[in-house]
C-alpha cells in the first residue's frame, strides 16, 4: 500500500496521505494515547455551488438555492432507518454540516471505530431518494428556514453579507428560501449528488490512536463509486464596490445588534491564503481584540459587551473580515471603530505588539492540535482551499510586520458595510 508520510517536526505531528485509485484523497493523523477518535467524509460542494458545468458538457447547469443543504439532510435517511440512530446505537456521536463551500459528514467515538467508519463510508455513497421522502423533507427544511428568519444572530450575518456582495451567492442563506426549495425534486438531487459526490471532489479525514494501514485498507474495501469527471463551478463577477453601506431590520431583541466589515477583493489560494488569513487575524486582534485600546474604550463607555467578536474568512472564491455584537448605539460604535481602523492603517502595528500577538496566536494554533475534532475539520477545510493545515506553522514563520501592515491596509481601504438589527 503506497501512501505519503509528511512529518512536521516543529509541531511533533505526522500526517499520512493516501491517494485512492478512484481519485479520493484520504488523510490520517495518529494521536497516540488519545481515547477519542473521529472521521470525516466530505465533498467540495456547498451552498454557493448552484451554477456549474460538468466535464465533457458545455451546458451551464443552474439548480435551486439550498439544494446542497437539502441533500445533506436526505443522506441521513436510508431505506432501513435513520443513520443518526444507527451511529448512536454504536456509541458514536454523528452529525453533518453544509457550509458555503463544503458538505461534511462525520462522527466521533471512543470505541467501535471500525464499525462506525464503515457505516460512514457506506451511507454517504448510497443516497436513498424517493418522491415521497423528498416532498416530506421540504416541510422539515421549510420549518428550519422560518425558524432562522426570526434568529437575530443569523439574520444580522446574512444582512451583513447582503450589504457586502452584489452578485456572489455567499449572500444567500445556506438553506435557501421557501420558494427555492419548492423547486427541488428527486431528479435534481440525484443530478447534484452524481456531479459533486464523486471521488476526485471528496476527501476522507481520520484522527486517532490507530495505524494508517487500518484506515486505508478499509477505504480500499468500502469505496465503490466511480469518478464522474471534474466539475467546473461558475460564480458571477463580483465588483469591488459593495452592494449597500447600511441595512436595518427590526426583530424581537432586547438590545440592538450590529455586524460590520469589508470584503477582500484579492483572490488567493494555497499557501498565500494561509498567510493572508493569519496576517489579517493578527492585525484585527491588535486593533480590536480584548487587550486593545479600542476594545477597552468601547467597553468602558458601555457601547459593547462580551458579545463583541471579530472574524476573518478567507476562501478561494470569497473573503471578508467582520466584527460586531450587541450595542445600545450601533452607529456611534461603528464610527469609533472606523476611526480606530483608519488610525491603525495609517501608522501600522508596532514591532513589539506584532511579535507578541503573533507568538500568542501561533501558540493557540499549536494548542488546537490537542483536539482530534479540530484537526479533522481544519485538514478538510484546508484541503478544499488548496492548502495544508500543518503548513500554518510555516506560514507564521514567514509572516513579518511589513506584510501584515500591507495586507491590512489593502483590505481596510475597501468600502465598509454596516448591518443593524433594532428591537421591535
Amino acid at each position: 500500500m503506497n501512501y505519503r508520510t509528511l512529518t512536521f517536526e516543529n509541531l511533533g505531528e505526522t500526517i499520512y496521505e493516501y491517494d485512492h485509485k478512484t481519485g479520493l484523497k484520504v488523510f490520517f493523523v495518529k494521536k497516540a494515547g488519545y481515547n477519542k477518535k473521529t472521521a470525516m467524509f466530505g465533498t467540495n460542494y456547498g451552498s454557493i455551488d448552484s451554477v456549474f458545468k460538468v466535464q465533457g458538457n458545455d451546458k451551464e447547469i443552474h439548480v435551486p438555492d439550498g439544494i446542497a443543504h437539502f441533500l445533506e439532510h436526505k443522506l441521513f435517511e436510508q431505506e432501513d432507518g435513520n443513520m443518526l440512530d444507527k451511529f448512536t446505537r454504536l456509541g458514536a456521536s454523528p452529525n453533518a454540516f453544509t457550509s458555503f463551500n463544503q458538505t461534511v459528514y462525520y462522527f466521533s467515538c471512543t470505541d467501535l471505530f471500525e464499525e462506525n467508519f464503515r457505516m460512514l463510508l457506506d451511507y454517504v455513497q448510497n443516497p436513498w431518494l424517493t418522491d415521497e421522502n423528498v416532498e416530506k423533507e421540504k416541510g422539515i427544511i421549510g420549518q428550519e428556514i422560518r425558524m432562522y428568519e426570526d434568529n437575530a444572530d443569523w439574520r444580522i450575518f446574512f444582512n451583513f453579507l447582503d450589504c457586502l456582495y452584489v452578485n456572489h451567492p455567499v449572500k444567500i442563506d445556506i438553506a435557501g428560501t421557501i420558494d427555492s426549495i419548492s423547486k427541488i425534486n428527486k431528479e435534481l438531487l440525484y443530478d447534484c449528488y452524481n456531479t459533486f459526490y464523486t471521488p476526485s471532489n471528496m476527501a476522507v479525514v481520520t484522527v486517532g490512536d490507530f495505524e494508517p494501514e487500518a484506515v486505508f485498507s478499509i477505504v480500499d474495501e468500502m469505496i465503490k463509486f466511480k469518478n464522474n469527471g471534474k466539475v467546473e463551478k461558475k460564480y458571477p463577477d463580483e465588483p469591488k464596490e459593495i452592494n449597500m453601506e447600511y441595512k436595518e431590520q427590526k426583530l424581537a431583541v432586547s438590545m440592538p445588534l450590529f455586524n460590520m466589515g469589508v470584503k477582500d477583493t484579492v483572490s488567493v489560494s494555497g499557501f498565500e491564503l494561509l498567510k493572508r488569513r493569519i496576517a489579517l487575524g493578527i492585525a484585527l486582534y491588535h486593533t480590536m481584540g480584548r487587550s486593545s485600546d479600542l476594545y477597552s474604550r468601547l467597553y468602558e463607555e458601555r457601547l459593547i459587551n462580551d458579545s463583541f467578536r471579530f472574524d476573518v474568512s478567507v476562501n478561494k472564491s470569497y473573503s471578508y473580515v467582520a466584527w460586531g455584537g450587541q450595542s445600545p448605539d450601533p452607529k456611534k460604535t461603528a464610527d469609533i471603530i472606523s476611526g480606530a481602523i483608519k488610525e491603525m492603517t495609517d501608522k501600522g502595528i508596532g514591532q513589539e505588539a506584532f511579535d507578541r500577538i503573533k507568538k500568542s496566536q501561533e501558540g493557540m494554533f499549536i494548542r488546537s492540535l490537542n483536539s482530534v475534532d479540530n484537526i479533522a475539520r481544519e485538514i478538510m477545510d484546508s484541503y478544499f482551499n488548496d492548502t495544508s493545515y500543518f503548513d500554518v506553522g510555516k506560514a507564521y514563520s514567514q509572516i513579518d510586520i511589513g506584510y501584515t501592515n500591507s495586507v491590512f491596509k489593502e483590505v481596510m481601504d475597501n468600502q465598509t458595510a454596516l448591518a443593524v438589527i433594532n428591537p421591535l
